[in-house]
């Protein structure tokens, strides 16, 4: 089979190599699964420069993310188990983990409804208990991990304020259902905020970026509101002053959702019935910007690495995707 693999750590466009390999071996527990679509994640680009909490042994494929089909025909979605990642034609995954792909979403949407939307179904409404009327605000509002957070917001019956990075992802950002898009190229994010909020601020804020995103969110959080903190896209971790939490009364609550998988898995079979119930329903439906064939996966991992990307990038491994590359 092709198969996409890191024999080295370092930037993806430059370690990812395509090969012809065996297809893997199952061991117990687990099912062998032909890929339909694999969704890039940034944790992708992150475990190929060996920046990512999880560390595969060398070589192994990417691809944290994918809508596949059992032997039996079912479509499902999975987290596979790696070094046997996504960006293959075949994958393996634990049985016991598999989740029925929304008759509502194609492929590559059903690839990328589980991280990024389990993700922001935890945060918002296990973490941070989101409530109609609310006001959330979304950092990177355009991207994987935001345009799902604003979704979830949206439907929730909450006013979402969403935060991007230039004008076309702020058009994007709209095109999601943002009640206000603060580009913060051209504006003061934390005066925009005030004034949107008419000087209250976020009741709840969805920070997958860190560093400069993070001192924004202490500032503009309101009384009593609570920060996610989901990741560090920026790649700067920051510190925060507590003392500053106290005297404003806010919460930090951090979200690592890949522990409820090993600590609660029927919560991620819960919240992935009310996902299939919100897609049934038309009140999400995951951006996929871009949809690449298996020849492309290198350079769109690099792509969505650089910030380059909006919504989510679908990698499709079947031969009719192939020959029209």
């Amino acid at each position: 089979m092709q198969a996409w693999q890191v024999h080295e750590l370092g930037e993806p466009g430059e370690v990812m190599r395509r090969a012809e390999v065996a297809p893997p071996t199952p061991g117990e527990g687990q099912v062998l699964l032909r890929v339909r679509a694999a969704n890039i994640n940034f944790p992708d680009a992150l475990m190929c420069r060996g920046q990512y909490q999880v560390r595969p042994p060398l070589p192994f494929t990417p691809g944290v993310e994918i809508c596949g089909e059992t032997e039996d025909g079912r479509r499902v979605i999975a987290n596979p188990v790696l070094p046997h990642g996504g960006f293959a034609e075949y994958a393996v995954a634990d049985a016991a983990a598999l989740l029925p792909a929304p008759d509502a979403l194609d492929d590559a949407e059903a690839a990328a409804l589980h991280i990024g939307y389990q993700t922001g179904w935890f945060g918002l409404h296990r973490r941070a208990a989101l409530e109609a009327g609310e006001t959330l605000l979304v950092h990177a509002a355009a991207g994987g991990v935001g345009s799902a957070a604003v979704q979830l917001g949206k439907a929730a019956g909450a006013t979402v304020i969403g935060v991007t990075g230039g004008a076309d992802k702020a058009a994007v950002a709209r095109a999601l259902g943002c009640d206000v898009v603060i580009d913060r190229r051209e504006q003061d994010v934390v005066a925009a905020v005030k004034e949107a909020t008419g000087g209250r601020g976020a009741d709840v804020i969805y920070d997958p970026v860190g560093g400069q995103a993070y001192a924004q969110s202490a500032k503009a959080v309101a009384f009593e509101g609570r920060i996610v903190v989901v990741g560090f896209a920026s790649g700067s971790i920051p510190s925060p002053a507590l003392n500053h939490a106290l005297v404003k009364n806010y919460s930090i609550l951090g979200l690592h959702w890949g522990l409820y998988n090993t600590r609660n898995p029927k919560l991620v079979q819960h919240c992935h019935e009310q996902l299939t119930g919100l897609a049934a329903r038309g009140a999400i439906k995951p951006l996929v910007s871009e949809r690449v064939p298996l020849a492309e996966a290198a350079a769109a991992v690099q792509r969505v690495a650089d910030g380059a990307t909006t919504g989510r990038v679908a990698v499709l491994p079947g031969p009719e995707n192939e020959a029209a590359a």
